[in-house]
């Protein structure tokens, strides 16, 4: 069952009380161990080590309050890494399953005071998580939220294809043959998309469902749009094997531990170790 939604209040992360999950995964590097300079940045949440490699080669990484941009540095546990201006640490790995409302910004924050996906998991686990991709603001359905950044990359990374499913609501019905055409592949302005399992969804009027195992800007509502027609409705249903079974608009919950190395797996990750916590 889902958690509770937790009340709208801003914070820093770094206040928050931390809180233990069967969930959480600790990163098991003594205080002593070497670690890559752009793995420990991926490792504290906050990009791919292909984007640590940038910051590094820009100059925008302190350690110990010297700036390194030697590709291939090495740092410890204990070491005071700095990245344009943030403090990073080896924080557990956590992993949470949101089931994203409407009219939420797909940030982890919004200097126009709007909604954001952060809002909505607010105080779940006194870690900085950040979310795997991104629904435009009326786009709704499953996010998956994180500070594992190797996952993150590589969910998003299309050499992986990840599958996600919608459930699509349209200005009017679409015809067999319209629907044909998205398994057959309809040229947008950045190169043909296609669809895969399309199928009416029930008999919602003007809804059916489709595949997709890319993550362009837009892709439903520009596949749509190329048959003259736009989307009212746009719901992410299935994402890499997730579903939303059990979590209502607006919640969310933790993933579960098989869960988290099925996704590693599908992105050939290693499994991690629960049985060390």
């Amino acid at each position: 069952m889902s958690n509770r939604r937790p009340n709208k209040r801003k914070s820093s992360p770094n206040k928050r009380k931390k809180k233990n999950h069967s969930n959480e995964v600790d990163q098991n590097y003594s205080k002593t161990e070497d670690i890559r300079l752009n793995k420990f940045i991926a490792h504290a949440g906050l990009c791919s080590r292909r984007e640590a490699d940038t910051y590094i080669a820009e100059g925008k990484v302190e350690v110990n309050g010297k700036v390194v941009t030697e590709m291939g540095y090495k740092v410890q546990r204990k070491d005071t890494v700095v990245v344009d201006g943030q403090r990073l640490t080896l924080e557990p790995f956590v992993y949470l399953l949101l089931n994203k409302p409407k009219n939420t910004i797909t940030t982890t924050d919004d200097d126009r005071g709007r909604n954001t996906v952060l809002d909505e998991i607010e105080n779940a686990t006194g870690y900085r998580v950040y979310p795997v991709g991104r629904l435009d603001r009326n786009t709704t359905g499953l996010l998956i939220l994180t500070n594992d950044g190797d996952l993150a990359h590589r969910l998003m990374h299309p050499s992986y294809k990840v599958k996600k499913t919608y459930e699509v609501t349209t200005k009017r019905t679409l015809t067999d043959d319209e629907l044909a055409a998205f398994a057959k592949g309809v040229e947008l302005d950045d190169g043909k998309a296609k669809g895969f399992n399309i199928m009416p969804f029930g008999d919602v009027k003007n809804t059916f469902l489709i595949s997709v195992f890319e993550g362009r800007n837009r892709l439903i509502r520009r596949m749509v749009e190329f048959h003259g027609t736009e989307v009212t409705k746009l719901k992410r249903t299935e994402y890499a094997g997730l579903d939303l079974k059990d979590v209502s608009n607006g919640r969310w919950r933790f993933l579960k531990q098989k869960e988290i190395n099925d996704l590693r797996k599908l992105v050939k990750l290693d499994a991690l170790d629960f049985k060390k916590n």
